[in-house]
């Protein structure tokens, strides 16, 4: 696995072997990041069950300001922090262990920065709406924010939540990419919680 594209282009991942992560295949994450363009330049990332961290780290490599990565594997967040080590990227990254699903509240800190948002769960888990749920009840996207699950086709994701719009789905083999706008309104930082 390797990063695909921007200033760190070619560079070699660490992964784990067997079927504990499944990370996004390349030609996956090469599409996704073709759709988004520029969407990445100056972006404060978050990427939910991150896996190798790969998503987020193409999303810094192709110009992202910051990025915080979430897993609740001891395992994922050894691997995610190999790869940030790798790559140079420990100035612009937090790592953190946690279960988006169950309980954001380690991320409040964070309210109404993240520009893109990456959620990789595992597939037919029923953990996609509760994510999505959580992440606007706490304010966490910025205004107009960019969210993109990855999920198994047979997983709907229409209607999404208050708040989000789905605004395009692609499918690749066995994986669908869902991209979803952030449409609430902007919170304000120093909002009590």
């Amino acid at each position: 696995m390797r990063v695909i594209g921007g200033s760190l282009r070619g560079r070699k991942l660490a992964t784990i072997r067997g079927l504990a992560i499944r990370p996004t295949a390349d030609r996956v994450r090469e599409a996704l990041f073709n759709i988004l363009g520029s969407r990445p330049v100056d972006a404060h990332v978050l990427d939910l069950f991150a896996g190798t961290g790969a998503l987020g780290i193409e999303a810094l490599s192709r110009g992202a300001k910051r990025a915080v990565f979430v897993d609740k594997a001891a395992q994922a967040l050894q691997i995610i922090r190999k790869n940030i080590a790798l790559c140079r990227l420990e100035a612009r990254t937090d790592v953190l262990r946690l279960d988006i699903a169950i309980n954001p509240r380690s991320l409040l800190p964070y309210r109404g920065t993240f520009d893109l948002i990456f959620i990789d769960p595992p597939y037919n888990r029923g953990m996609i709406r509760p994510t999505l749920l959580n992440l606007s009840e706490n304010h966490l996207p910025s205004h107009d924010a960019i969210g993109v699950i990855e999920h198994a086709p047979s997983e709907i994701i229409d209607p999404p939540p208050s708040g989000w719009i789905l605004i395009d789905q692609r499918r690749y083999g066995q994986t669908q990419l869902s991209f979803l706008s952030f449409a609430a309104s902007p919170v304000d930082p120093s909002a009590g919680s």
